[in-house]
């Protein structure tokens, strides 16, 4: 497979097979810190970045057992009590391992409401209402159309809006 066309598309695939970060990866091709959480997620659903990823992780080849040599430098580290180093070579071990960073999750309430809002949307407005109704069944005891057509024009009108800024982004 070739490059992909778009100078962003492929920065972030050659970034993303480094950093195993959507929206470090995201912001790296260009795309603005605001909407790199949002980019990165959207990018790695699409089936040419896939494949695109595929590709360069295959390309990726060294002698070097990466694992065995960051085990060697925190096993040296904790030796020559340098606790920094250490710290550091555990780090890159649980990337290399494939274990998420804290770093990859949100740590403020904007953060985490674009993290529900992105699993709501996968989930689905009837599936999301049966959980409300599970979560907190004394609200819905004594359940009206109003409320849950109500509830549906809000879910419907905030996936519109974040659907027209994602469309915005993508241009």
């Amino acid at each position: 497979m070739p490059k992909l066309e778009k100078e962003k598309h492929e920065a972030f695939c050659q970034t993303y097979v480094i950093s195993r970060n959507a929206t470090k990866s995201a912001q790296a091709a260009g795309y603005s810190e605001n909407s790199a959480y949002n980019q990165g997620y959207m990018l790695l659903k699409r089936p040419e970045i896939k494949d695109r990823i595929a590709e360069l992780e295959g390309e990726v080849t060294t002698d070097v057992d990466v694992i065995a040599e960051l085990e060697k430098q925190y096993e040296q580290a904790k030796i020559n009590n340098n606790g920094q180093t250490a710290l550091k070579a555990l780090e890159l071990l649980a990337r290399a391992r494939g274990n998420k960073s804290s770093e990859d999750e949100p740590t403020d309430i904007a953060g985490l409401e674009e993290n529900i809002k992105h699993s709501m949307q996968t989930i689905g407005k009837q599936k999301m209402y049966a959980l409300f109704m599970e979560t907190f069944p004394e609200d819905f005891e004594e359940e009206e159309d109003e409320e849950f057509e109500e509830f549906e024009e809000i879910v419907a009108q905030v996936m519109e809006e974040d659907k027209e800024i994602l469309e915005q982004l993508d241009d």
